[in-house]
């Protein structure tokens, strides 16, 4: 974190090819601030743009000593600019948003007011939606799904507009597609995650960065953070409990068979035999998994592992502040 004036609010803003929209957002949210009296920064993050953004941003700077800016010269994804974005934010309070102006910065004070009533993040809920129902709806069953799983009541997990206390997000190990599952993160890490309906715009300049596959990839996502948050220190909880479960049914299938053939019922041709088998050989497979995860687990433990080194992100981007 930069040692430079502490801001009361930094609003992180990734981009990707968004010309047409960069001058309009940066003027909504100096409108915003302008009567709030409200110190504030706006980290603009290029996600290795190849239109005319990147020019954008460094013009209104000259003229605008609130802006910073961040480029990436290739593309890294949307939770590297946001990393990268929370290390560097010198706010009390942490909003990010999309560049595509689809989020409101009208909403930001809304949001400031929800934070200051004891949460800690609080998420933007895109109530009215203007988007087509190739997005809605799979993004409905994404956020269905993913409230169900990780035990958080959210309607909406991958909403740009959000705000965090700056404690969060130095907390936050954003990577990959985490940025996802940001409250998730915030809630499994104990910080108290809130959410509030926001105004939701249609997208009127670029295009989309979308994907159908962005939502399968999603799933395989939560389930791997699940697995982590849950079991990355006792991995024999999950093994052991699949084994367990796996070896009881074998024994019990083989123990109806032994009763049958006991009683002279041939049962060598049976096919039952060959899933009672499985079943124990399956139980024993996973509960000895479990047995040396737990014992990689606790010699990893025992050694001083040494902190991330971040300069591989720095060689990644330049920062212009």
């Amino acid at each position: 974190m930069t040692t430079e004036l502490i801001k009361d609010v930094s609003i992180v803003i990734p981009f990707l090819n968004e010309e047409g929209s960069l001058m309009e957002l940066n003027r909504k949210i100096t409108e915003v601030f302008k009567d709030t009296g409200l110190s504030y920064e706006v980290i603009w993050i290029d996600d290795g743009s190849t239109d005319r953004s990147n020019e954008i941003i460094r013009n209104m700077k000259v003229q605008d000593e609130s802006l910073r800016l961040i480029t990436f010269r290739r593309n890294q994804g949307k939770s590297a600019a946001l990393s990268v974005g929370f290390q560097q934010s010198r706010g009390n309070y942490v909003v990010t948003m999309d560049a595509d102006l689809q989020d409101d910065p009208a909403e930001i004070p809304n949001l400031i007011k929800q934070l200051e009533t004891g949460y800690d993040m609080v998420s933007g809920w895109k109530k009215v939606r203007h988007d087509p129902l190739t997005k809605t709806l799979p993004s409905l069953l994404f956020n269905k799904v993913t409230s169900t799983l990780s035990g958080i009541s959210l309607h909406d997990f991958n909403c740009g507009l959000k705000i965090y206390r700056s404690e969060v997000v130095k907390d936050l190990s954003v990577y990959g597609e985490r940025h996802r599952f940001l409250p998730v993160l915030a809630h499994m890490q104990g910080f108290k995650v809130g959410e509030l309906p926001v105004t939701h715009h249609p997208r009127n300049h670029g295009e989309t960065k979308f994907g159908a596959y962005r939502f399968i990839a999603g799933f395989f996502d939560l389930i791997t953070l699940l697995f982590r948050m849950k079991y990355l220190t006792k991995p024999l909880h999950l093994f052991g409990s699949l084994g367990l479960i796996s070896l009881l049914m074998g024994l019990m299938i083989i123990a109806y068979l032994s009763y049958g053939w006991i009683n002279g019922i041939w049962i060598g041709n049976r096919p039952l035999l060959l899933i009672g088998v499985l079943g124990v050989i399956t139980g024993i497979q996973l509960f000895t998994l479990g047995l040396l995860a737990e014992i990689i687990v606790e010699r990893t433990h025992r050694e001083k592992l040494p902190l991330r080194d971040d300069s591989d992100i720095d060689s990644e981007s330049r920062i212009d502040s």
